[in-house]
């Protein structure tokens, strides 16, 4: 939603005491201001909750231009792989101060705050709760700065009812984890809704058809939800040279060359398929996409080298003709050509079937698998074999380029439907029923997400 906010003009509220906010959040950025949620009649009338350059949650609110909610968490919020639930709760007729107004994050209540200031008792909360004109804002500020750059999912608001985080949420008995509850039971009051559930419409989903309109830019639907994270480009591994976009996607290697993304999860078992992209290439012939073995990885950035040249990597490059066009791979003793595969160019997509039980990995061109050295094959064929023995034995994707002074961008499809912002136009056969791809998913592989790591 980086370049996408939604907005519409709220009416006379139920009760202007209390109010409940409910939203899942992924984030995508870390370190910038990013508003989720903005209600603005005026600067003496409004109230915003956002997270903070510093990576906290910060809530600000005037009315009649007097200060009433200034409050921000001590903990920071610095997870791009997982999603956040958080819930605003407010109720300004309860007696202690510091109850009117709280902030909840998956189901746990914030208590480690910096408080400047308490809504007084029993004073309106201003534009969080509705007022006939003022102007509500999804994602951004009035102005549309400071957009929410990530995914949101099951956005809740209930006017004149205040509900803690279990109204919304609750504690999966199996795993431990927050999940979401897809149906709960509220009252929504008279400008309360209900919107992007399971998807990006903005049709409201409570009694109350208080409908949104996308202002500007793109609601993308995604496969990834709070009950099924996909992997994406790892932001939190990453040159600062290096570009990520479309929810960290897509990802480009730095001018110096090297690196460019490495995915957010990994397995040590089973069979996953991916595709991706070459969007662009500075310099013909070194893109390169490939698997590695997460112990060749250390420290808080992507390796110093080239994909191509890292130890524990398997993958393909372009190619030419002076190369061979040849599968690489960089095991115990160092790169080994292997077979040919016929090259690749900007806009072709490559798909990735990664095998770790039989320590095989495929790549196709296409829908077309390699057989030898031709892309002409239905069904994998051709592959590189993974030396069981090195490393730790759990495996990423990565992309990047092949030498130095050349750039690579590559867009990834790990089940999301979606190269950038463009859905897929044919949506192969997917038997696990686990993401959505271009191409035909070979028999017996999944998607690389939670669902997919435990199938």
């Amino acid at each position: 939603m980086a370049t996408t906010y939604l907005h519409k003009n709220q009416g006379s509220p139920t009760n202007a005491y209390k109010f409940t906010y409910s939203v899942w959040l992924k984030r995508s950025k870390l370190g910038v201001s990013q508003r989720f949620y903005q209600g603005y009649e005026s600067g003496n009338n409004r109230l915003y909750a956002m997270m903070t350059a510093n990576d906290t949650i910060f809530c600000y609110g005037v009315t009649g231009g007097n200060t009433q909610v200034n409050v921000e968490t001590i903990r920071k919020y610095r997870d791009t792989n997982g999603w956040y639930n958080v819930v605003l709760k407010g109720d300004s007729t309860l007696s202690t101060a510091t109850d009117r107004f709280q902030i909840w994050v998956n189901g746990v209540r914030e208590t480690s705050l910096t408080i400047s200031s308490n809504i007084n008792q029993n004073t309106a909360f201003g534009n969080l709760v509705a007022q006939s004109n003022n102007t509500l804002t999804i994602s951004g500020q009035e102005s549309h700065s400071e957009l929410w750059d990530g995914l949101m999912s099951h956005i809740h608001f209930t006017d004149g009812y205040a509900y803690d985080a279990s109204a919304f949420g609750e504690t999966d008995a199996t795993t431990g984890e927050w999940k979401i509850k897809t149906s709960p039971s509220v009252t929504y009051g008279n400008t309360g809704y209900f919107i992007l559930k399971d998807g990006n419409s903005v049709t409201d989903q409570s009694p109350n058809s208080n409908n949104f309109t996308v202002g500007a830019g793109t609601l993308t639907k995604t496969e990834d939800c709070p009950s099924n994270v996909f992997a994406t480009w790892n932001s939190l591994y990453r040159t600062n040279a290096s570009n990520f976009a479309y929810g960290n996607t897509e990802s480009q290697s730095p001018s110096t060359g090297g690196f460019a993304g490495i995915s957010t999860l990994g397995a040590s078992s089973g069979k996953y398929y991916a595709e991706f992209k070459l969007q662009a290439a500075s310099t013909a012939y070194e893109a390169c996409i490939a698997v590695m073995v997460g112990s060749s990885i250390s420290g808080n950035d992507l390796p110093s080298g080239y994909p191509e040249y890292t130890v524990g990597s398997y993958g393909i490059r372009q190619g030419n003709a002076s190369s061979g066009n040849a599968f690489w791979t960089t095991g115990a003793g160092g790169r080994t050509n292997g077979s040919h595969h016929g090259g690749f160019s900007i806009g072709d997509t490559i798909g990735i079937a990664l095998d770790i039980d039989n320590n095989r990995v495929y790549f196709s061109k296409g829908g077309q698998w390699n057989n030898s050295g031709s892309w002409n094959s239905a069904t994998p064929s051709t592959y590189l074999t993974l030396i069981s023995t090195y490393g730790d034995g759990q495996y990423l994707f990565v992309s990047g380029d092949s030498s130095g002074g050349n750039t690579a961008k590559w867009s990834a499809n790990f089940g999301n439907g979606y190269q950038q912002s463009t859905a897929v136009s044919s949506a192969g056969t997917n038997a696990s029923g686990n993401g959505i791809f271009e191409y035909d998913v070979p028999t017996g592989f999944t998607a690389l997400s939670t669902k997919g790591l435990n199938l």
